[in-house]
């Protein structure tokens, strides 16, 4: 059953996970030009930014864990998630830097240090930035296999950060943030103390 699962991923071509993860920007901008945002709208775009990289990133969080505990393999789509997280999260910050506080550095750099949320969402992207830089086989040849390795297992201390942003950033109690939050370390937890397929997830020899 996983062979046959596995056989029929293979035939999907990746540009549809880029397909997909055009979606809902489309649908962001088709709403921002047709009034469709509400009575805040730069909140909403950025929520809805925010929001969109974080399914991204826990959706590229769990293929290894997926693959160790199923044996369902997306492996080949792993790459592809974690850029569209990043394309989402790019605008998210930038939508603040400029819609919310209109390029105001030093207003920033104090809210910044202000508010918790804030940091943790900064630290994150920060954090971010050199995996998407280095998505690609050039920094893979560059770098080398162990050190690009290394590097992008930031993802693994800015998947928390993330959360935490969401989490300190809502003025009521939420349950979607905690989830979220749950999710993350649940992923890292199967990732820290599962190291190999389970046996019912191991491809059967014939």
């Amino acid at each position: 059953m996983i062979r046959r699962i596995n056989n029929s991923l293979r035939l999907v071509p990746v540009w549809l996970v880029w397909l997909a993860g055009a979606l809902p920007f489309a649908l962001l901008v088709w709403d921002t030009l047709t009034g469709g945002l509400g009575v805040d709208p730069i909140r909403e775009i950025e929520h809805r930014l925010g929001r969109t990289a974080l399914y991204f990133l826990v959706g590229g969080l769990a293929v290894t864990p997926l693959m160790r505990l199923t044996g369902i393999s997306l492996m080949r789509f792993r790459r592809a998630l974690g850029v569209l997280c990043f394309a989402y999260a790019l605008p998210h910050v930038l939508a603040w830097v400029v819609m919310d506080m209109g390029l105001l550095w030093g207003q920033m750099a104090r809210d910044i240090i202000k508010r918790p949320y804030l940091l943790f969402g900064m630290l994150a992207f920060v954090m971010l930035l050199p995996l998407a830089i280095t998505s690609n086989n050039l920094s893979l040849r560059k770098l080398g296999g162990k050190s690009w390795r290394m590097l992008h297992k930031l993802v693994y201390l800015a998947a928390p950060l993330v959360a935490l942003h969401w989490l300190w950033a809502v003025k009521v109690n939420e349950p979607s943030p905690l989830f979220w939050m749950a999710m993350i370390l649940g992923l890292l937890a199967v990732r820290l103390f599962v190291q190999r397929p389970m046996s019912w997830a191991k491809p059967k020899r014939v």
